[in-house]
């Protein structure tokens, strides 16, 4: 069972956006198959990977009818190493995640089977009980909500070299505002999760003058003693600050697209800082 559980784990997590939510629909899934008569199954896998689907489509209807009207981030998930227990290939990137939240639980789901799991209308419809013309058109709907899902890709050869986040680092930390202010996009927004019991200075800033003075203020005022370790995050560049072994703020990174060879000349597109100490949980572990 353990070996479905990794096998299962990114089609949960993709649609639900949380590692605890996408462990329990898994669980209820598995612990429901154990009880159930098998003659009928054919396949095992598949048929467990299409039970998993459809409670994670039924679970974030759900979780989206009690969201309150904060900024909601997706809990960030390590993929800078190879994990036996997960296939990190298959996990979207974190920009996607939080792009995806534009759409309905069946957009979404439909959008992630077609565009990360090459999945075709036919075995779409069959997983999720649709007709073939009803998949089609929800991947279409998707796909207009998110006008700019395209610009949105994450190999390991469009990503910045290691060295751009020791100096976006090494620049914060020297208070070095005309520096600070080359590596930012004109149009760069910083998303903050604090969850329920965080509040945070601001959920959303937009432009690069109101963002650089958020950064500063709120390096030199909360994390200017904590130590930094830069990772990868839904294989995004990330930075991670710890206030000795206690996980404070994970910050994932966007980046324009960059056509120039030079990664080093990369722009900042995006912030988004979790605080949230319940979506930390899984990177303190």
């Amino acid at each position: 069972m353990k070996n479905y559980q990794n096998i299962l784990f990114p089609y949960a997590y993709n649609i639900l956006g949380s590692v605890d939510d996408a462990k329990d629909a898994i669980q209820d899934v598995l612990t429901k198959h154990l009880s159930i008569e098998k003659n009928h199954i054919k396949n095992d896998i598949n048929y467990l990977i299409k039970s998993v689907i459809n409670q994670s489509i039924n679970t974030k209807k759900r979780n989206s009818k009690t969201t309150v009207n904060t900024m909601w981030l997706p809990e960030p998930l390590s993929t800078e190493k190879a994990d036996d227990h997960i296939d990190r290939n298959e996990i979207i990137s974190y920009s996607m995640l939080v792009l995806l939240e534009k759409l309905t639980a069946q957009e979404r789901a439909v959008f992630i089977l077609k565009e990360a799991f090459d999945y075709s209308h036919k075995d779409i419809a069959k997983t999720i009980g649709i007709t073939i013309e009803n998949s089609r058109k929800l991947l279409s709907r998707g796909k207009t909500k998110l006008v700019n899902y395209k610009t949105i890709n994450y190999s390991n050869n469009s990503l910045p070299p290691s060295s751009y986040m020791e100096n976006y680092v090494q620049t914060i930390k020297n208070g070095d505002v005309k520096r600070l202010e080359e590596m930012l996009s004109k149009d760069i927004s910083l998303h903050a999760d604090g969850g329920e019991n965080i509040k945070v200075v601001r959920e959303l800033t937009v432009g690069k003058s109101a963002s650089l003075k958020l950064l500063f203020y709120v390096f030199k005022t909360y994390l200017e003693l904590l130590s930094i370790k830069i990772i990868q995050i839904n294989h995004q560049p990330a930075l991670l600050f710890y206030n000795e072994d206690t996980l404070i703020n994970c910050q994932v990174f966007d980046f324009e697209d960059n056509k120039e060879d030079n990664k080093e000349d990369n722009k900042v597109k995006s912030i988004f800082s979790i605080v949230d100490p319940n979506k930390l949980k899984s990177l303190s572990l």
